[in-house]
């Protein structure tokens, strides 16, 4: 082997496959032969490359550097390209961060320069979602001018945002509010791009309702809100006048949940609710009891519900005695005369649980997921009786605490 090095009968990588050793330990072995600083380099005033020392002599460490290397070398000229395509392409100043560009501006740049680059780099170089760029991309394939594309953008926004629950009308309010006279967005014009891009709030589905009904267990009162023409009354002239309640059901491929809300029909915001893997007595008591502990001296509402076993407990008649709660109960087997409770129970399954995968979620995960969703209804989710206003919203704006 010192004859090798000496007589340099071969290159290193030739000397250290012979000896089975990595390619840098034959200058280690060739600088101690020669003397360690530096031997016939130094006597012909060539310097010794000290970096070798440096490097480590298992291959594959030598190899996981070079595609270090390599990945920064890429990421590097990447960020080069794109801060090129900025001033070319989009015509902006040469330090100008490509995460503040516009969405087009953004899709435009992406469209040069993918013969060079994956979407995938391309998109996490400017800070863009899939989507986005999907959406920004068919405006600029329409040819449409900046306006339409930033409509596009927001109806897409808004009806996403939405969980794609609202309909052209809701979007319509959503997109608008807080927008001047003169920068608003059309209602014909809402229309039409949700037609073009299939956004169509989801319609409901017949399913089998969830009944609690377990016999006259007890004396049932009155329907307090069926006048004698047959005529049912769900008004209300102020908040905790009426409420309404009943118990649903949700079953995913995990099991059953259940869900109980106690509705103000001053303005349809759902007050309280408890959910629960099991349809007891201590689901109904908890939301009643959370709905009462929002109650202002003197107010004693209505509280209306079916004839579900739920409501002819003793926990629920002492919480009523205790809060001066008049009841009032549907007929039997007349899901009408409780339509508020269930028009609620209809709008919640729609947007919220129809057409969703449940697959893979569990109880605890899906009930989470459901008071998000009861949250946002109280708080953020626009309706149209009250001037296209979330109950929350609309109460804040009579001066009424929300």
């Amino acid at each position: 082997m010192v004859a090798e090095l000496e007589a340099r009968t071969g290159t290193a990588a030739e000397v250290a496959e012979r000896n089975g050793v990595s390619r840098t330990a034959p200058y280690a072995w060739r600088r101690e032969i020669m003397g360690h600083n530096g031997g016939r380099h130094q006597e012909k005033g060539l310097p010794v490359a000290k970096e070798i020392d440096e490097l480590p002599d298992d291959i594959g460490q030598l190899q996981d550097m070079l595609r270090e290397a390599k990945a920064r070398l890429r990421q590097v000229q990447l960020e080069l390209d794109v801060r090129e395509a900025t001033l070319e392409i989009v015509k902006k100043d040469p330090g100008t961060d490509p995460n503040r560009l516009t969405n087009r501006e953004k899709a435009s740049m992406v469209e040069a320069l993918r013969g060079r680059w994956s979407l995938r780099e391309l998109l996490a170089a400017v800070g863009m979602a899939k989507s986005s760029y999907e959406y920004a991309k068919g405006a600029l394939a329409r040819g449409e001018g900046p306006e339409r594309a930033a409509a596009r953008e927001a109806v897409r926004a808004a009806f996403e945002e939405s969980g794609g629950t609202y309909g052209y009308r809701r979007i319509y309010a959503q997109v608008n509010s807080g927008a001047g006279p003169d920068a608003g967005i059309g209602e014909w014009t809402v229309r039409s791009i949700m037609r073009q891009e299939g956004l169509a709030a989801r319609a409901p589905k017949r399913r089998r309702r969830y009944s609690s009904y377990a016999g006259e267990i007890s004396e049932a009162p009155g329907n307090l809100l069926r006048d004698e023409d047959g005529k049912h009354h769900f008004g209300a002239n102020r908040p905790n006048e009426l409420w309404v309640t009943d118990v649903t059901e949700f079953r995913i491929p995990a099991g059953k949940v259940y869900l109980s809300p106690i509705v103000d029909c001053f303005d349809g915001m759902p007050i309280s609710w408890s959910s629960s893997t099991s349809p007891d007595a201590e689901m109904a008591n908890s939301s009643l009891l959370e709905a009462c502990r929002q109650l202002r001296e003197g107010e004693h509402p209505k509280v209306h519900s079916d004839r579900g076993c739920h409501y002819r407990w003793p926990g629920w008649l002492r919480i009523c005695e205790e809060h001066g709660l008049v009841r009032s109960m549907s007929r039997k087997g007349c899901s009408p005369d409780n339509a508020r409770a269930e028009g609620f129970f209809g709008r919640l399954k729609v947007e919220f649980f129809y057409g969703q995968d449940w697959s893979g979620v569990t109880m605890e995960e899906f009930m989470g997921r459901l008071d998000a969703y009861l949250s946002w209804y109280r708080d953020g989710r626009l309706k149209s009786n009250l001037g296209y206003m979330s109950p929350a919203q609309y109460r804040r704006s009579l001066g009424l605490a929300a």
